[in-house]
C-alpha cells in the first residue's frame, strides 16, 4: 500500500508503522487528531514529502471529527488542529504545507460539509500529486547517474519518506527503470537507523542491490573509490542551507573533499523561499534515542546528550538541485524554482 492514505469505510488516516520496520510491517489507523500527532512525533509516519501528506490528512480528519454546526465553529477547530499537527516536528516544512494548503481551501466552502468535503479532496490531492512529483525528479535526476554507479545515500528518502517512489531513491528507482545498472551504499543513520531498518529494507524489497555501512565509515568509502556520488533528501531547504538529517551535513563535507558529486532530491512544497539558515528551528530529540537502542541501555542514564535531529548543509557544498521542475546548479537563485 501507499506510506500513507484515507480509509474511507473508518473515516481514519492508515498509514505504515515505519518504527516497526523491519522486523514487523504493519498498517495502523490514527481515528483521532491526537493519535496522528502521536504518529508523527513518535515517527511512525517520517520523511518531508509523506509530512506533507499527514499534515492534509490531519485536517481532514480534524473536520471529519468536528461536530461543528456552522462554518464560524468549525474554522475554529480546524485552526486548533492545525497548530497542533505543525507543532510535532518543527523544521520539517512540508507538514506545515499540507496543513496550510487544505486550510486555504476550504476557505472556499459555503458550510460545513462543504468544508469536510474540500478538505478530504484536497487532501487526496496532495497525497497524488506526491506520487507524480517524485516520478519527475526522479526522471530529472536519473540523468545525472551512470550505468554502472554506486550511490551514497543518508537516512531514508525512499517511497517510505513519501506517498510512494520517493526523492533521492525515486531518483535511483527512475535511473534503474531506464535501463541503468545502480547500486546503493545506505548509511545507518543513527541514532534511530533509518537507514538500516527502512532504506535496506525497502530496496531490498524492489530487489536493488544495498549494502549497509556504519555512517563513520562514509569516508573511507569514499577513499577507497567506492562511491560515484551522494545522494539525500531533504526536510527544508532555504536561501543558504539544505536541512537534511543529521549526518547530511559531514557527508556533504566528505564529498567535497573526494571530489563526488553531493545532490539533494526534494520536492518544491520543500523551499522555504523566505527562510535562513538563522531563522529555523531544529528540532531537538528525546536524550534517551542515544542512551538507549531499544530496551538496551548503551550509556549512563544521566550521561548529558545533545540530539538534534537535522543539521544544515551550506549551499557551496551541494552540487545540485533535484526538483520536479528540472536540476538546478549553482548559484542556487531559489526565485527560479517557482517560474
Amino acid at each position: 500500500m501507499r506510506t500513507i492514505d484515507w480509509n474511507e469505510e473508518s473515516n481514519s488516516v492508515v498509514l505504515v508503522d515505519q518504527t516497526l520496520l523491519p522486523q514487523e510491517y504493519r498498517v495502523i489507523e490514527c481515528k483521532t487528531l491526537s493519535s496522528l500527532c502521536e504518529a508523527i512525533k513518535s515517527l511512525r509516519i517520517r520523511g518531508a514529502p509523506a509530512l506533507g501528506a499527514a499534515g492534509g490528512f490531519g485536517i481532514a480528519l480534524a473536520a471529519s471529527l468536528s461536530g461543528a454546526k456552522d462554518i464560524e465553529a468549525i474554522t475554529r477547530d480546524l485552526k486548533v488542529a492545525a497548530k497542533a499537527l505543525k507543532s510535532t516536528r518543527p523544521t520539517a516544512v512540508n507538514l506545515g504545507w499540507g496543513v496550510d494548503r487544505v486550510l486555504k481551501a476550504v476557505s472556499d466552502a459555503f458550510d460545513v460539509q462543504g468544508i469536510r468535503d474540500i478538505a478530504l479532496q484536497e487532501a487526496r490531492d496532495i497525497a497524488e500529486e506526491d506520487i507524480e512529483t517524485n516520478k519527475l525528479i526522479g526522471k530529472h535526476g536519473a540523468k545525472l547517474l551512470k550505468d554502472g554507479d554506486t550511490v551514497l545515500t543518508h537516512c531514508n528518502a525512499g517511497r517510505l519518506a513519501c506517498v510512494d517512489w520517493g526523492t533521492a531513491l525515486g531518483v535511483v528507482r527512475s535511473a534503474i527503470a531506464a535501463g541503468k545498472n545502480i547500486k546503493v551504499i545506505a548509511c545507518e543513520t543513527r541514532p534511530l537507523n533509518q537507514g538500516s531498518r527502512i532504506t535496506t529494507w525497502e530496496l531490498m524489497q524492489d530487489k536493488i542491490p544495498v549494502t549497509l555501512i556504519a555512517d563513520s565509515m562514509a569516508g573511507w568509502a569514499m577513499r577507497q573509490g567506492l562511491v560515484n556520488s551522494v545522494l539525500v533528501g531533504a526536510d527544508r531547504i532555504t536561501q543558504d542551507v539544505v536541512f537534511n538529517k543529521i549526518g547530511t551535513y559531514t557527508h556533504s563535507i566528505l564529498a567535497k573533499e573526494h571530489e563526488i558529486p553531493f545532490y539533494v532530491a526534494a520536492p518544491v512544497s520543500t523551499f522555504d523561499f523566505k527562510g535562513w539558515e538563522e531563522s529555523v528551528k531544529i528540532e531537538m530529540r528525546n536524550p534517551d534515542e542515544l542512551r538507549f537502542s531499544g530496551c538496551e541501555q548503551l550509556a549512563p542514564k544521566d550521561v548529558e546528550v545533545y540530539n538534534p535531529a537535522f543539521d544544515a548543509t551550506p549551499m557551496e557544498n551541494v552540487t545540485a538541485i533535484i526538483t520536479e521542475k528540472g536540476v538546478f546548479y549553482p548559484p542556487f537563485l531559489l526565485d527560479e524554482v517557482l517560474v
